[in-house]
């Protein structure tokens, strides 16, 4: 059963969407919203206790539980390991699809790593996720590591993917960051230390 702060973050999420749509993330359009979907002060503090960060983060987080319910009736177990990380990435933008524009007005806030404690940590649940769809077992520094070197990925793939690319553009823009990230992965710890420093302080 959902619990009652995810219902309501869901009820002022789904009126907050279409207005960031047109005129982004600020307070009074969140207030309006708030007001829209009929929630007192009180709600609005049990569903987003750290304001419009919060219903943000969900909206990410919210793609990423679609992205893995869709994937879990997918067969990927004929493609390698970057490839269903590609297909995962593909999946958890497809969900945030119909709100485009207002994911590119808050990827500046939400996404992109400028802000440790709140965008980093929501980065790493979302890499975590992908490489949960993908099958990966791996356990340990392995396992971070690869959560990590996805987490630098995330923020570049989806201002690429904002900005409305042909599939064929993303597709190469995707290979090519992962071709980046696992060679950065092989490179060893020397290198990949300062990425993990960054996400794992934040990581669930």
């Amino acid at each position: 059963m959902e619990h009652p702060s995810q219902t309501l973050r869901n009820r002022w999420l789904e009126t907050l969407l279409p207005l960031a749509e047109t005129r982004g993330w600020g307070s009074d359009t969140v207030s309006e919203a708030a007001s829209l979907a009929e929630l007192n002060e009180g709600e609005q503090a049990l569903a987003a206790p750290g304001g419009v960060n919060d219903l943000i983060d969900h909206m990410f987080n919210r793609a990423a539980d679609a992205m893995l319910v869709e994937l879990a009736t997918h067969d990927l177990s004929d493609l390698r390991m970057h490839e269903r990380v590609a297909v995962g990435l593909k999946s958890w933008l497809r969900q945030l699809d119909p709100y485009r524009s207002a994911v590119r007005k808050a990827s500046l806030r939400g996404v992109l790593p400028n802000s440790v404690t709140a965008a980093g940590g929501t980065v790493w649940a979302i890499a975590d996720a992908v490489w949960e769809a993908a099958g990966d077992t791996a356990t340990d520094y392995n396992r971070q590591t690869k959560r990590g070197l996805l987490s630098a990925v995330i923020p570049s793939v989806v201002l690429y993917w904002a900005d409305h690319p042909s599939e064929e553009a993303l597709d190469a823009h995707i290979e090519k960051r992962l071709g980046q990230a696992m060679r950065v992965g092989k490179a060893g710890s020397k290198v990949v230390k300062p990425v993990l420093d960054l996400f794992e302080k934040v990581s669930p």
